[in-house]
């Protein structure tokens, strides 16, 4: 896959050496001479095209058209507006990613502006801490589906609802599903009449109400 990132910044950067380590080809578009000193060490050379990303001509040059996914990281929300439509109506890019830098500006984040995917940082940061906050001891591994599905962990602690109850009679919702147990150091695929043990970590998919409810079935018991 073809990605071109137009801001090489602090987000610009870090997307580009997770997308190089998954082996995708990538591009990073900045025209700011600080910024290109230091991309120059961290990326490959042949990662790093110069040249202000809002102008046609330079994403032209850097060979847009054959891009499938273009990620808008400035940290100018009118410039992200900008290079997504222009990434769609002029160059026909398949996918485009904004960064969201002001809130406020969220809302013009759409389809009219050929949004196909809209990154508010402050909003996400702030739903994983409200998240967080009510899932007491329990981890969060990794966000599948934009958010919408997390992976989860939690070691049982004695005295927890769940110990001694069969998966299938908990009364977790479709959207929590068990994935796996980790036992005495050995990984079980749990079955509709597996009980959950002291000591055992869970590993769970889950939306966020799912992840409140397992969470209260797995607290410890109240003094």
């Amino acid at each position: 896959m073809f990605v071109i990132i137009a801001g090489g910044g602090r987000t610009g950067s870090q997307l580009a050496q997770v997308l190089l380590a998954a082996e995708h080809k990538v591009l990073v578009v900045e025209h700011r001479r600080e910024l290109l000193t230091r991309l120059h060490q961290e990326l490959p050379t042949e990662a790093i095209y110069e040249g202000n990303a809002t102008d046609p001509a330079v994403l032209e040059q850097a060979g847009i058209r054959n891009a499938n996914v273009i990620a808008a990281c400035t940290s100018d929300d009118p410039s992200n507006l900008a290079l997504c439509f222009l990434a769609r109506k002029m160059f026909g890019v398949p996918r485009t990613i904004a960064r969201v830098n002001n809130p406020r500006n969220a809302w013009l984040f759409n389809g009219e502006f050929h949004v196909d995917v809209a990154l508010n940082q402050a909003n996400v940061f702030a739903n994983l801490i409200q998240e967080e906050m009510s899932m007491g001891d329990m981890m969060t591994l990794l966000k599948l589906r934009r958010g919408k599905y997390s992976l989860v962990e939690e070691k049982i602690p004695g005295g927890a609802k769940a110990i001694g109850v069969a998966l299938k009679d908990l009364g977790l919702p479709d959207e929590c599903v068990i994935a796996a147990i980790i036992r005495d150091g050995k990984v079980t695929l749990p079955r509709g009449d597996t009980a959950f043990q002291k000591d055992d970590e869970v590993l769970a998919i889950t939306d966020p109400d799912g992840a409140r409810q397992l969470a209260e079935l797995l607290a410890p018991a109240q003094k």
